[in-house]
């Protein structure tokens, strides 16, 4: 097994926590960062700018992705253009569709006109990468994220649908496709082999990687052995 920094596919650390942030950043492994929304709240934070300016303060060459929080399209495109112009290692992302089911290829279209690196986030299908990829252009940097865990969750092979989608993409030089929503450790394997240029993958997740991956499975076995034997000793088990 390839050790987890000779993988093919880059590795960017998901999350919110500005102490992990700065940590995964300060490793050579882990070629960029992404948040969200979602992972912001989860985090405790309330003012989105003022936690942005100050993480931007250090991540300031590794790529990062940012998203846009406003549903109506007129202010996702005001939010974009604010974000993008913070540091030039931001790709702003946008998510393929707002809450009214009002596809956002039109904006992403003009917003990479007029010079934006955008991540379009939340796509589950192969319409949405094809209606993507024609909003795109050849010679500025964007990002694709394909959520591969939530096409997995329906019991669907999201390796199929990455290999279909780098097809569609393959017009498109400077354009990732990013495996999002990863699970499992076994995700990062599947990206690599999949083909998909990134994977997100949570510090949690990533915690988990960077002690286990690799990790000789007869030692693995004794450790777990040995947690049980401690845990029943603990608990003053008898029979």
């Amino acid at each position: 097994m390839n050790a987890l920094a000779d993988l093919q596919v880059k590795i960017f650390a998901d999350g919110a926590e500005k102490e992990g942030i700065l940590k995964l950043y300060a490793n050579p492994m882990i070629r960029g960062l992404t948040t969200n929304p979602t992972l912001m709240r989860k985090a405790g934070i309330s003012d989105y700018e003022s936690f942005a300016r100050e993480v931007l303060e250090t991540v300031t060459e590794k790529p990062i992705s940012l998203e846009v929080f406003s549903d109506e399209l007129p202010e996702m495109r005001r939010q974009a253009l604010k974000i993008s112009r913070w540091q030039g290692n931001v790709y702003v992302k946008i998510p393929i569709t707002n809450t009214q089911r009002e596809s956002t290829t039109m904006l992403i279209h003009d917003l990479v006109r007029e010079g934006v690196k955008v991540n379009v986030t939340a796509l589950l299908t192969l319409d949405q990468v094809q209606s993507v990829s024609r909003a795109l252009l050849p010679d500025l940097p964007a990002v694709v994220s394909l959520f591969c865990g939530r096409i997995a969750d329906t019991g669907r092979d999201p390796i199929l649908v990455v290999k279909e989608s780098l097809k569609i993409l393959q017009s498109l030089p400077l354009t990732e496709l990013l495996w999002a929503s990863c699970r499992e450790i076994l995700n990062i394997h599947h990206a690599d082999q999949s083909g998909a240029h990134i994977i997100t993958v949570g510090h949690e997740i990533l915690a988990k990687a960077i002690s286990q991956w690799g990790k000789d499975l007869t030692d693995l076995s004794l450790e777990t052995v040995e947690m049980f034997y401690r845990d029943a000793l603990a608990a003053g088990y008898q029979l």
